[in-house]
């Protein structure tokens, strides 16, 4: 049976609880504040402009979910604007300045710590956000010495996993590729649109540049999108499907899980 995404689940969503609930989580020992990040950028013709932001909250609600009996665990509604210039001159995209949104992660950091929550986990679901992710984790952690801050990208906890389910090679699972249609197949797949899946390979002029979501090398280079694809699209789509997608989601989801459990140990 299709997975159906969960918008807000009373147990695990700060949006669908009280004041009051959110504070009984927060009180418990070892108590863990999930903050999906995400963005809205172009990811070619066939995608939404928020499927980071749909990704990262569906995994990070998810991954809750997986945990909610054993550990307190609250999730964020998701910050859904990233740190996107590059996808800019091919429309569809809402970006900020990096400082402007990392003053915005810290201070709903700030805010989502006053109720007394043990740890602070950053889901990331946007490469571009990767910078921010790590600047904000450093600044929020030096804020906050007492309490346990995390980040990380979701797609990058999987990588052996997709070594193992993906159907393209390496360049077929980047900006609106496999992997992210895949998984949209799966979640949202009236979002999809399988008639428009016009795409290039990634193929980055640096040999140790990153290749693919999950293939990432040490050199960094800024490019405008349009500089990769016409159509804004990099990796092959065309052979993304919702079997691959729903493994990728299971895979993902246990993995994030099972840190939520291991945080919430170490700060217990």
């Amino acid at each position: 049976m299709m997975f159906e995404p969960t918008r807000l689940n009373k147990k695990v969503s700060l949006g669908a609880q009280s004041a009051n609930s959110v504070a009984d989580t927060a009180d418990k020992d070892g108590s863990i504040l999930a903050l999906p990040v995400g963005s809205i950028e172009q990811h070619g013709e066939h995608l939404p402009v928020m499927t980071d932001t749909l990704l990262a909250n569906s995994v990070t609600t998810k991954s809750a979910e997986r945990v909610a009996s054993k550990i307190p665990v609250t999730v964020a509604p998701p910050f859904w604007s990233g740190y996107s210039p590059h996808h800019l001159s091919l429309g569809g995209t809402l970006t900020g300045e990096f400082s402007t949104l990392l003053d915005l992660l810290c201070d709903i950091a700030e805010t989502g710590l006053e109720n007394g929550f043990d740890a602070l986990l950053l889901v990331n679901g946007h490469g571009g956000n990767t910078p921010l992710i790590n600047a904000a984790v450093s600044e929020i952690g030096s804020a906050h010495p007492d309490v346990e801050i995390l980040g990380l990208t979701y797609f990058e906890l999987i990588a052996d996993l997709v070594e193992t389910v993906r159907k393209s090679g390496v360049g077929g699972m980047a900006h609106g590729g496999e992997f992210e249609t895949s998984l949209m197949m799966y979640l949202y797949p009236k979002l999809v649109d399988t008639d428009n899946m016009a795409a290039t390979y990634w193929n980055e002029h640096y040999e140790q540049s990153g290749d693919d979501l999950v293939v990432s090398g040490p050199v960094s280079v800024y490019r405008p999108f349009e500089q990769y694809s016409e159509t804004g699209a990099i990796g092959a789509p065309e052979v993304a499907n919702a079997d691959t997608g729903e493994q990728l989601f299971d895979g993902v989801t246990e993995t994030l899980g099972n840190l939520l459990v291991e945080v919430h140990q170490k700060n217990a």
